[in-house]
């Protein structure tokens, strides 16, 4: 994307008040003080119709079979995005701390899938999804769209194309290097996963 159209993504987290300046424990484990919430911009149907929109529009040459995301937040990702495509969208939950399919969602031979994610930092929960699919399934990874690729390396998970409507390159530390732990200011956990210190 444009620089242009990358600014617009951004200015949907700034006008729901979703970048948040602190000092931060992220979903996989690092520390940063920046934080994107995207609950409180995934709360609000137009926003999240109108990101969702987007990566739509990108994989609509990819003639998309179903798609599919993480709980909690690519529950909401995956629904909008395949209802812009007019295919299914389902998601993927932990059981036993893996994340698989669950509720009768399956994947038939051959459809075509593509990957949501809502902020990626190091892409965890992507590389689960598609060591999942690619142990279990016999469906083909169109690609990986994502909301925000905070990872500062242009992320490539090297399953069809990655996609990523914008781009922020955030400073993470892990816990040993943090120099807002080394200060003592004070750290929040955010994210739905229970990571421990």
């Amino acid at each position: 994307m444009t620089m242009q159209k990358e600014e617009k993504i951004l200015e949907v987290f700034r006008k729901a008040n979703a970048l948040l300046v602190g000092h931060f424990m992220l979903t996989s484990g690092k520390h940063s003080n920046i934080y994107l919430e995207k609950f409180t911009v995934l709360q609000q149907p137009k926003p999240t119709e109108y990101l969702c929109k987007q990566i739509a529009a990108h994989f609509k040459k990819h003639k998309i079979d179903v798609v599919i995301g993480a709980a909690i937040g690519g529950i909401i990702l995956s629904y909008e995005t395949a209802r812009q495509l007019g295919v299914r969208g389902i998601f993927m939950e932990r059981e036993e701390g893996k994340l698989k399919l669950r509720r009768g969602f399956d994947i038939a031979e051959s459809e075509r899938v593509l990957i949501v994610e809502d902020i990626v930092t190091t892409g965890g929960s992507v590389q689960e999804i598609i060591a999942e699919l690619k142990e279990n399934y016999k469906c083909e990874i169109a690609g990986v769209g994502l909301l925000i690729d905070r990872s500062g390396k242009n992320i490539d998970f090297g399953e069809g194309e990655t996609f990523a409507l914008a781009h922020m390159d955030i400073t993470t530390y892990e816990e040993k290097d943090c120099p807002m732990c080394k200060k003592g200011t004070p750290i929040t956990k955010r994210g739905s996963r229970n990571v421990k210190k």
